[in-house]
């Protein structure tokens, strides 16, 4: 299999349009229980369906257990689903080699996580570098882009100090300085105000405007509700499912619900993994379509 580029061509549908960024259709994922991993099947994502185009700003909200971890960890190429389909940039990920998702995930997707996973031994521009090292970008050129992504983000004044040198909200904004410096296609964040005070959570909600205002596509992982309003769609997922699908208005207009493609109840394929983590299992449905509760 070719390396993946790192300046993806966005594949045209069958009408000539430009392909969405995101693209899951019917997604199912389930989980084997027990010792066997198969004496209990529980699905945490059942039939999703779901398009992020080019520069949309959504989040996907939903209470623990709802499934939205496992759905984020399918979008990221972090893990894949037992049934259905999965397109990135038009691209049929099931087709790509474990390498060709390596190379997506550090290429394609810049993942700002709740917990910043900063390495503590290294100041601030050397923890935005990493990716672009990964990526065999040149060191002559990496401190230039890593330094461009920390001005994106005001913390050009930070780059020589260590994550136990700065605040919360810094280490998170050097987070996200790290996702765009290899300029994905998709900036895919976890809980990202999930360790802010409340400042630095506005701080940072601002600074995913401004990215979005640039035309860049975010999809946002939240359980808060106030959060996920200043996103411009918000997507509800509860016991596996997408409940709600709604676009929100500028300038505090009306929101309005994109209606929502039924795929609840088509036949699948059930698998038998073992579950990773998360909250992936919990409030999920058992493939015979009797609720399993923690």
């Amino acid at each position: 299999m070719a390396r993946v580029d790192a300046t993806p061509t966005v594949m045209p549908t069958s009408s000539g349009q430009q392909a969405p960024v995101v693209e899951l259709q019917t997604i199912w994922k389930t989980y084997g229980l027990g010792r066997k991993n198969d004496s209990v099947r529980v699905d945490a994502l059942r039939g999703v369906s779901l398009s992020v185009g080019q520069g949309e700003y959504t989040a996907i909200v939903g209470p623990s257990g709802s499934g939205k971890s496992t759905l984020m960890h399918i979008i990221g190429c972090l893990d894949t689903p037992t049934s259905g389909t999965y397109l990135i940039n038009g691209e049929d990920a099931s087709d790509l080699s474990e390498q060709d998702l390596a190379e997506i995930r550090n290429i394609r997707i810049g993942f700002v996580f709740q917990q910043f996973n900063l390495l503590a031994s290294l100041n601030a521009w050397r923890n935005v570098e990493l990716p672009l090292s990964y990526a065999g970008v040149p060191a002559s050129k990496r401190r230039t882009r890593a330094m461009e992504a920390l001005e994106k983000v005001g913390l050009t004044d930070r780059a020589s100090h260590k994550p136990g040198e700065m605040s919360g909200g810094q280490q998170q904004r050097v987070a996200v300085a790290r996702a765009l410096v290899n300029n994905p296609s998709l900036i895919l964040a976890d809980e990202p105000t999930g360790n802010l005070d409340s400042v630095s959570t506005k701080d940072m909600l601002n600074l995913f405007g401004s990215l979005s205002a640039e035309g860049r596509t975010i999809i946002l992982i939240t359980h808060d509700s106030d959060v996920a309003a200043t996103a411009h769609r918000v997507v509800q997922v509860r016991d596996g499912m997408i409940t709600s699908d709604t676009v929100n208005q500028p300038d505090g207009g009306m929101s309005f619900e994109v209606p929502l493609s039924s795929s609840v109840g088509r036949e699948r394929r059930s698998g038998g993994n073992q579950d990773p983590g998360g909250d992936a299992v919990p409030g999920g449905v058992r493939s015979a379509g009797a609720e399993v509760r923690p």
